[in-house]
């Protein structure tokens, strides 16, 4: 199994077993060192930053479980710096706004307490199965056992042959129905199939089931695909759907699972009212919210919410193209957080780089936070490299677009 973290040799015997004390820890980031550059400190409007590389830039540097493809998701070492350097085994470790199960999963490899939250359904759906994974020979006799030549009648079908051979169109959508008929609720191996199904439903190489498409993590309209088979003079081939879904759990499998670990709390809701956890119970939060209206996590996920049976409409998640309302949005989320996270409880909360750098959110969460009951540290600036995906968008480093990993650090008082 990979290690969570990969220590550097000089860097002070950092990464240890014990949790570094919450006094501590700001000078250990004044100190810290993973390429030789030292921690640049500075202050300006009143808050301090650090701006350091923390972890590695590396595209495939986690735990082969993380290996899912989702929108605007941040790696596992941010969350597992955390964890490493603040919480102890056993420890409760909560991302409010869930995405993929990063955090939730880094949590569970490290063998902490995970809890996970998510407005979209989609989102326990893709975490829940990666924490407690199936045996590879349970989901190869799951797989034999399904009718895959099973036709069904969909109105969405002719346009989904935009992306898919009509025998691989049969073959998702017999796994649709499928699963849809045994959902109440699904066993540990259906639930698997179902999240690698939902992972492999469209990307750029033949380990999905569709056509040539970019980027992999979301899914374009019907429309703009047969715009992109038009310009590639491409056609979707056929694809062997159960073949594919093995190969990728032997991918996701190949580091094992995670180690025996304190149960999840897995949660589908706002993250304002979590009445799942109990108060003060959280240790540590680590969580990215919607930046502003960057991301259309409804319009990505629509493929996706079709497959698994969620109507999107039905799903509020947070837009927000102004300032004051998604300031508004983050003081409710953390007067939730105030009740959820324990008295010298740790948050990180991560908001990136928007709009060229010119909104820098770390301050309107500062604002919003202001007479609630958290004192700010600073922000965490990690410096990285972008990798395939970020250059994909024509994104240069540094230039536009999410280039750091921007994180406002708090303790609950």
């Amino acid at each position: 199994m990979r290690p969570a973290l990969t220590a550097h040799p000089g860097q002070l015997g950092l990464f240890t077993p014990n949790p570094t004390p919450l006094c501590a820890f700001v000078d250990m980031l004044r100190r810290f060192t993973l390429s030789g550059a030292p921690t640049d400190e500075f202050e300006t409007a009143g808050l301090r930053y650090f701006v350091n590389a923390f972890w590695t830039a590396g595209q495939r540097r986690g735990h082969s479980l993380h290996d899912v493809s989702y929108r605007a998701c941040f790696k596992p070492q941010l969350p597992g710096f955390f964890i490493e350097h603040l919480t102890a085994p056993g420890a409760r470790v909560y991302d409010p706004f869930s995405g993929r199960g990063t955090t939730a999963l880094q949590a569970a490899l490290m063998r902490r307490a995970p809890a996970a939250n998510d407005i979209n359904p989609l989102s326990a759906m893709l975490c829940a199965p990666r924490l407690e994974p199936p045996a590879l020979a349970a989901v190869r006799e799951r797989l034999a056992g399904i009718d895959f030549s099973r036709t069904t009648t969909d109105p969405i079908q002719a346009d989904l042959l935009a992306f898919y051979h009509p025998e691989t169109l049969r073959q998702i959508t017999a796994l649709r129905l499928w699963l849809l008929q045994h959902a109440d609720p699904l066993d540990r191996v259906d639930a698997w199939i179902r999240m690698v199904a939902i992972n492999r439903l469209t990307g750029h190489s033949p380990g999905f089931f569709s056509v040539y498409t970019l980027p992999p993590n979301q899914a374009v309209s019907a429309a703009s695909q047969r715009k992109i088979n038009e310009k590639r003079d491409q056609t979707p081939p056929r694809r062997d759907v159960p073949a594919i879904i093995l190969k990728k759990t032997v991918a996701l499998l190949a580091d094992g699972p995670p180690d025996p670990h304190p149960p999840a709390v897995l949660m589908t809701g706002p993250a304002e009212r979590t009445p799942a956890l109990a108060d003060a119970s959280v240790d540590l939060l680590i969580t990215s919210p919607p930046f502003l209206n960057v991301v259309d996590y409804q319009g990505d996920n629509w493929l996706r919410c079709w497959f698994a049976g969620i109507d999107p409409a039905r799903v509020g998640i947070d837009r927000h193209a102004g300032i004051a309302a998604w300031q508004a949005f983050v003081r409710r989320a953390f007067q939730e957080f105030a009740r959820v996270v324990r008295p010298g409880g740790f948050v990180a909360f991560e908001v990136g780089e928007v709009r060229g750098g010119t909104i820098l959110l770390e301050r309107h969460v500062v604002m919003a936070i202001e007479g609630l009951p958290f004192d700010v540290l600073g922000v965490m600036v990690n410096q990285q490299e972008f990798t395939k995906t970020a250059n994909c968008w024509g994104v240069g480093n540094n230039r536009a677009g999410t280039n750091t990993n921007r994180i406002v650090m708090a303790i609950r008082h």
